[in-house]
């Protein structure tokens, strides 16, 4: 298992798709995206879903805790069943968020990865792919890792993701 934490526009989904072509067994790539794209449309907006609000600060509710719970109880589930999973997730509570996974992955193999990218580089990436509010790359740059602790960081501000990849496949044990 692998999981990947960074700030919005910082580039896991590319390190994800890098994983998968460079590792030697098939790896699922699951993302928070993924979770929120398959929300009901009433919990986007909503203050019991997720809100995006117009600076990008990112509000989440007790019925899309709820179901992120469940998600990452899913991911544990593929993984003990024997898939190997490539979680790309944003840790917006930080310390607290990787500890909702660490007890989820409980007695699992699991490389923590942390994805740093320099905030301006990031805004960058975010106005070019048109797809999230202006400003949450800056806002989660930094505060999605305060108080995680990794086994790797790389850093995509001048490293491409499939270099980013392979640093990351060097510790992945199999």
């Amino acid at each position: 298992m692998i999981v990947l934490n960074g700030g919005s526009s910082s580039g896991k989904s590319g390190i994800s798709r890098c994983l998968q072509a460079v590792l030697p067994d098939p790896w699922l790539a699951l993302s928070v995206d993924t979770m929120v794209e398959a929300l009901p449309a009433s919990m986007r907006g909503s203050d019991a879903g997720i809100t995006f609000a117009p600076d990008g600060q990112v509000d989440v509710g007790p019925a899309f805790q709820a179901l992120d719970a469940a998600w990452t109880e899913g991911i544990a589930a593929m993984a003990r069943a024997g898939a190997r999973v490539i979680v790309d997730d944003v840790f917006l509570g930080g310390a607290a968020s990787q500890q909702r996974w660490q007890k989820a992955l409980a007695g699992l193999e699991v490389l923590w990865v942390g994805v740093k990218c320099d905030s301006a580089v990031a805004a960058g990436r975010e106005i070019a792919r048109g797809d999230r509010v202006e400003g949450m790359a800056v806002l989660q740059a930094d505060v999605v890792h305060e108080g995680v602790v990794y086994d790797l960081v790389v850093d995509t501000t001048h490293t491409e993701s499939l270099a980013c990849a392979r640093a990351i496949a060097a510790h992945v044990r199999y």
